[in-house]
């Protein structure tokens, strides 16, 4: 059985080691342990392998948290202890900066952090009937596979959420099409919990009298969801509440279809819009751009400092959210919205906007690098002064600050990780960039 020492982590968590002229990544192991391993995938360079048997293990591996881990594939990390996982993450985000953008903050930002369990309060969990194990799962899938892990409880839901995964497995049983439900989506307010069931089938009148008492049982609200994400509606129109969050520093309060996005864990985009006005500086008066406003998590705070904000998005529907909840915030005259494809954009678009002070960009994994390339050049006096980019990929982050840095003529003065997603290998992070 091969043995080696584990050099490093890779950006997906696994243990880095070399091995007969071979790059061995070996699930499950920490850096500066020793351990036997066993390869499952070889190529000519690289093999993936797993552990045979930890022979000095890591003074920062830690028994996890949730009796699931390893089967399950929702988390990655939890046999690493949760600051050392905060500094993993760390050196994701500079090792992208540096190898692919060749580009050093200023400054590292201290990690935002808060708590590592119950935090996840948005979830797609899988339905499947199997028979052979005796009925319906409810759960994430198992790791590197399409089955559904066979799960009672989970430690990064919510407490009240994760009770629910074996309640839920009895009641999908109980519908005239068991095998027709895909998924339940869950998305936690504020004020209320809300579960979006997919259905394939019609449901009949004894299927809404049983998710009529669960509903009752379990103070949560259903969803029906026959088609597309918009198809989506409240089963009992007239009893249905409408979710929102609450931003209490910024006296914001943000309402939210259960199948809109919205980040998973509250505390962290708390302490994140924070920072990124913070950093921004932003000043009464002064004109902000942000891209990718999704339906106003940092719009509404950065109105709410006195500041003419101006909120692009792609999706119609998130705008028509935006505007509803700067109306429902007494914002709507800070506020001022565009529905385009950031995707697809160019110099004549960007400047069609007029000048910003300053600008948020927050995109998907995909990130910003049309919006990137169409903007002025720092030293134009059109260019935003300063500009706070928040990413989830650490790879399009440091593409796109490479354009900002070597094409743009603009700085990078700092960045840092926001630890959104504990346990996972999910890097979340914020950078500042501004005129030299």
């Amino acid at each position: 059985m091969p043995i080696a020492r584990i050099e490093s982590l890779d950006h997906d968590g696994r243990g880095v080691t070399h091995y007969d002229g071979k790059v061995i990544f070996v699930d499950g192991a920490l850096t500066g342990e020793t351990v036997d391993f066993s390869p499952y995938r070889r190529k000519p360079s690289y093999e993936f392998a797993q552990i045979s048997r930890i022979i000095k293990p890591s003074s920062m591996r830690v028994t996890p948290g949730c009796e699931n881990f390893g089967m399950c594939g929702g988390c990655s990390m939890q046999h690493l202890e949760a600051s050392a996982q905060v500094a993993v993450k760390q050196r994701v985000l500079e090792d992208a900066l540096w190898h692919l953008a060749r580009v050093k903050p200023e400054v590292q930002f201290p990690p935002l952090m808060g708590p590592t369990w119950g935090y996840r309060r948005r979830a797609r969990l899988t339905v499947r009937y199997v028979a052979k194990k005796g009925g319906v799962l409810v759960g994430f899938h198992e790791r590197k596979s399409t089955y559904v892990a066979d799960m009672t409880r989970c430690e990064v839901l919510p407490p009240a959420v994760s009770a629910l995964l074996l309640p839920l497995r009895a009641m999908v049983g109980a519908l005239s099409c068991p095998d027709r439900i895909p998924q339940i989506e869950v998305a936690v307010g504020d004020n209320a919990t809300a579960l979006v069931l997919r259905h394939l089938e019609p449901l009949n009148e004894n299927d809404h009298a049983v998710l009529t008492e669960f509903a009752n049982q379990h103070n949560i609200e259903w969803w029906l969801q026959a088609g597309g994400p918009d198809t989506a509606q409240p089963m009992i129109a007239t009893q249905a509440q409408d979710l929102y969050y609450t931003l209490p520093e910024f006296d914001v309060k943000l309402y939210f279809r259960p199948t809109e996005f919205t980040q998973v864990n509250h505390d962290i985009n708390r302490v994140l819009i924070r920072r990124a006005l913070r950093l921004l500086d932003v000043q009464a008066g002064e004109r902000v751009a942000d891209l990718f406003c999704g339906l106003g998590n940092f719009t509404l705070p950065i109105a709410s400092r006195g500041a003419k904000v101006f909120g692009v998005e792609g999706s119609k529907v998130l705008v028509d959210r935006a505007r509803e909840n700067a109306t429902r915030n007494a914002l709507q005259d800070q506020c001022s919205y565009d529905v385009a494809d950031l995707f697809k954009i160019d110099e004549a678009v960007v400047s069609g906007w007029g000048a910003f002070d300053k600008m948020l960009i927050d995109p998907p994994r995909e990130g910003a690098v049309d919006v990137c390339k169409s903007l002025p050049m720092a030293s134009d006096a059109q260019a935003p002064k300063r500009i706070v980019y928040v990413s989830c990929n650490p790879a399009t982050l440091a593409r796109d600050v490479a354009i900002l840095v070597h094409e743009k003529g603009y700085v990078l003065r700092g960045a840092g990780i926001a630890n959104m997603f504990p346990h996972t290998s999910h890097v979340e992070s914020i950078a500042l960039i501004e005129r030299p």
